[in-house]
């Protein structure tokens, strides 16, 4: 996988962006510059915007209003950027099959996709699995295959949300793992987490949500060891943010 290169979709930048939908502010005010490094997460209580934020930096939402920008860009293709859903849908065909679908979206010749096939399953540890049906491998197996199937499109930017959301601590382990290695490629890795432990091990910088604001934002030490805010004092102690 090349990604050496810098991202032209990187960095995005939120300029007081507010997302609305059916009457309800889902995000408000936002200002956040993502940039190449290391993995960005997104924390928060259930309903504070992260996987609303998640896509909105995909692009699969629009502000409502304020601006946003990839790589300086208003309009830019999500051709190198790839999102992993917490519950990702499987195709109705093999390991094998997802893949070679996922590679045939992304333009891979049709003689290329069983060479990238199996290099994608050497990366995500699911060798010897190619041909068992997708929806028959565990949650582990097929969250690492969705990882899979978005790395086909050798983005230079991997949004994840809640990646190991009901996972066990063994198939949690190589989704971390993972993020790690692809993280080390290259790949800008942003993602949702409600696990304060995994963003700690993951993360490079953290950004606390909590009713669709950005409470605080800071480098994974910092924000842990010494948060700016109260509201960031007291969910980090366990306290239930109202």
């Amino acid at each position: 996988m090349n990604t050496n290169a810098v991202s032209a979709d990187l960095p995005i930048e939120f300029s007081e962006v507010n997302i609305d939908t059916g009457g309800l502010t889902i995000l408000r005010q936002i200002s956040l510059v993502i940039d190449a490094g290391a993995p960005t997460v997104f924390i928060g209580p259930n309903g504070s915007g992260k996987t609303t934020l998640l896509r909105a930096a995909m692009g699969l939402i629009a502000p409502s209003s304020g601006r946003m920008t990839w790589g300086g860009y208003t309009q830019s293709s999500p051709l190198r950027r790839a999102i992993v859903f917490q519950r990702p849908v499987m195709l109705r065909r093999s390991a094998f099959g997802n893949l070679h679908f996922a590679l045939g979206s992304a333009g891979v010749t049709r003689s290329e996709r069983q060479r990238r096939a199996n290099e994608l399953l050497s990366l995500v540890d699911l060798e010897g699995l190619g041909g068992r049906p997708a929806r028959r491998l565990s949650g582990g197996e097929q969250q690492r295959l969705a990882i899979a199937r978005a790395l086909a499109r050798e983005p230079r930017v991997l949004f994840l949300d809640e990646p190991t959301a009901s996972l066990d601590p063994a198939a949690t382990r190589a989704i971390e793992e993972l993020i790690r290695s692809v993280s080390a490629s290259g790949v800008k890795v942003v993602m949702a987490t409600h696990d304060l432990g995994e963003a700690r091990r993951l993360a490079g910088d953290i950004v606390l949500l909590h009713r669709g604001t950005i409470v605080e934002r800071g480098v994974v030490d910092q924000f842990f060891n010494s948060p700016a805010t109260e509201e960031t004092r007291r969910f980090l102690a366990g306290e239930l943010l109202l």
